[in-house]
């Protein structure tokens, strides 16, 4: 559900008719002399609760990625002004992955000077999740370090991210005989681009799930490594904001 409003302040004037358009379509109308007060016009992906809507408030039932889109409000008075006003904003849908990221190409052993050859896969999402790899606690920035892979394409508009992961193991990688290498997805959606460019800065809305893979280190002369695969889950968050 979407509750979007349109707060104004006529003045001395009477409301004639308030309009709500996405993308440039009209699907929301209230008119007080008009019988029935409000209309509902069918557009993709917007579904209208009649019940609780009314001049200042419409709320949207069963949001879906289709919902997205940009929104304006228009004000209009009666004779004798005839004053009108509109305001527009975008809302963006957010669906948040489901899966964890995966983390793929571990080898049972290692040995020091091996080169480690690590993909992260995230879950499906929209917008896609962003990657980041991190060794010991400490984010991966080298750009020789890191490949990035074209997102995977889903059905219904959900995209899964890959980034991979390569570097030649060595001695001061492990911190009392143990690495971690972790790779974390996110989503940090910006909910507008352009002129007026937002992204969410106070809101909790990062979701966050998190891949760690644990590198052992053994007493043996042999110098080799065993590899255990945990997943560990963030609190999951919900988003649909409008700005």
């Amino acid at each position: 559900m979407a509750e979007l409003i349109c707060d104004y302040d006529l003045g001395n004037d009477n409301l004639y008719a308030v309009k709500w358009y996405k993308d440039h379509e009209e699907f929301y109308r209230f008119v007080p002399r008009a019988k029935p007060e409000a209309l509902s016009f069918k557009i993709e992906g917007i579904t209208v609760d009649m019940s609780i809507s009314n001049s200042k408030t419409v709320v949207l039932q069963s949001v879906t990625l289709n919902t997205s889109g940009v929104f304006r409000c228009e004000v209009s008075a009666e004779a004798p002004s005839f004053t009108s006003a509109q305001s527009e904003a975008r809302m963006e849908v957010v669906y948040l992955p489901e899966e964890d990221p995966k983390i793929s190409g571990v080898e049972l052993q290692y040995q020091i000077g091996d080169e480690i050859d690590l993909n992260c896969t995230s879950g499906k999402s929209h917008p896609p999740s962003v990657l980041h790899w991190y060794i010991n606690e400490d984010e991966v920035e080298d750009s020789d370090s890191l490949i990035n892979y074209p997102p995977v394409e889903h059905r219904h508009g959900l995209s899964s991210s890959i980034l991979g992961l390569k570097f030649v193991l060595r001695a001061d990688h492990f911190n009392e005989g143990l690495m971690r290498v972790k790779c974390v997805a996110y989503i940090l959606p910006v909910l507008w681009q352009g002129e007026r460019e937002r992204a969410v800065q106070s809101l909790p809305v990062r979701e966050m799930r998190e891949a760690l893979l644990l590198v052992r280190g053994s007493s043996s002369n042999t110098c080799q490594f065993t590899t255990v695969l945990l997943l560990l889950i963030s609190i999951l968050n919900v988003l649909v904001h409008l700005i």
